[in-house]
């Protein structure tokens, strides 16, 4: 029968609405019921989970279809999708989280706040190390909101000709005006350095002066989010323009500790030391303990083993460590 971090992760999974997770850990249930010489009952979990499949997917709604898909010259400026993740699927620290919940209920309630001459929040600044959830997050947004993710495609977006990265600006924010969306500025640090940092003041004035004007005058309904690794390399100019600037910092050991357990939940784990494991995960991002926790159960699946183990996870987050970029 189903062992305590599987009736928890059964549990968990139900809670956020993670379909696909819940029939993941109801199989392993099953897997575990026939080993155990319960054949019976492993045959009936499997036919539940199949029927349960079968009636999600006659009321499965459509996913919508975007009114403006980018075509021509914004076909290679913007690159569109339609996240599925939401904010539970993520750890975040308590304050961070509430301010990302703040934006969401403003947004939900946009129509309240219109009727008092008020507008939710749409700017907002994101700014931490890499692999913190900078661009979870945008998903986040966009799964949370049934909206689409719009990524900036920063090669296509600049270019080496004076004027023409202004002009290509220009064109994106005509999109956002025209759909509504999530729309991410990643590595912004290429467009908002400051203007009198790089060999090409010239142009990076324009660049920067173009964007300061854009979203300054931008009132649409989109969410536009800017991510960058170095805000120390931003012009002061840039942080007025933002509603709201949300810091993201490498997990503490609590935090990693929940990442682990997370990435892990459909996988037996009683050989795991979680308070060892946690500890060797502190320095490391909530990407590279993610990555680390992957890497531990295909490990234990392929030596055939009946649970991920401490040393799984303890080898793949040193392995990690190691290759961290100097």
């Amino acid at each position: 029968m189903a062992n305590a971090d599987q009736i928890k992760a059964l549990i968990k999974s139900h809670l956020v609405g993670d379909q696909e997770r819940f029939y993941a850990v109801a199989m392993q249930v099953a897997a575990h019921s026939a080993r155990q010489g319960h054949g019976k009952v492993a045959t009936e979990i499997k036919a539940l989970i199949d029927e349960a499949k079968t009636g999600a997917s006659k009321r499965q709604t459509p996913r919508p279809i975007p009114i403006s898909t980018p075509r021509g010259e914004l076909a290679g400026l913007l690159a569109v999708s339609y996240p599925d993740v939401r904010l539970s699927d993520m750890v975040l620290e308590e304050a961070t989280d509430s301010r990302l919940r703040r934006l969401l209920r403003e947004h939900r309630g946009h129509s309240k706040l219109a009727s008092f001459g008020l507008s939710p929040r749409r700017k907002l600044l994101l700014v931490g190390p890499p692999g913190t959830g900078k661009t979870m997050t945008a998903s986040a947004l966009a799964g949370e909101l049934r909206l689409p993710l719009y990524v900036i495609v920063l090669h296509g977006l600049i270019t080496k000709f004076m004027g023409e990265t202004a002009a290509k600006l220009r064109l994106v924010f005509d999109a956002l005006s025209e759909q509504r969306g999530v729309y991410l500025f990643d590595e912004f640090d290429s467009i908002g350095g400051q203007r009198w940092a790089g060999q090409d003041v010239g142009e990076i004035r324009r660049v920067l002066n173009s964007f300061l004007q854009f979203i300054e005058q931008d009132d649409s309904d989109s969410i536009i989010l800017a991510a960058t690794n170095h805000p120390q390399s931003l012009d002061p100019a840039l942080f007025r323009r933002f509603d709201d600037t949300i810091r993201y910092e490498l997990p503490t050991e609590a935090a990693a500790d929940k990442v682990l357990r997370n990435c892990l939940a459909m996988f037996p784990t009683d050989r795991v030391d979680w308070q060892e494991a946690s500890a060797k995960s502190l320095g490391l991002s909530h990407a590279e303990i993610t990555k680390a926790s992957l890497t531990a159960a295909k490990d234990a699946v392929l030596d055939d083993l009946p649970s991920v183990t401490t040393e799984h996870l303890v080898t793949a987050l040193e392995d990690c460590r190691r290759h961290q970029p100097q």
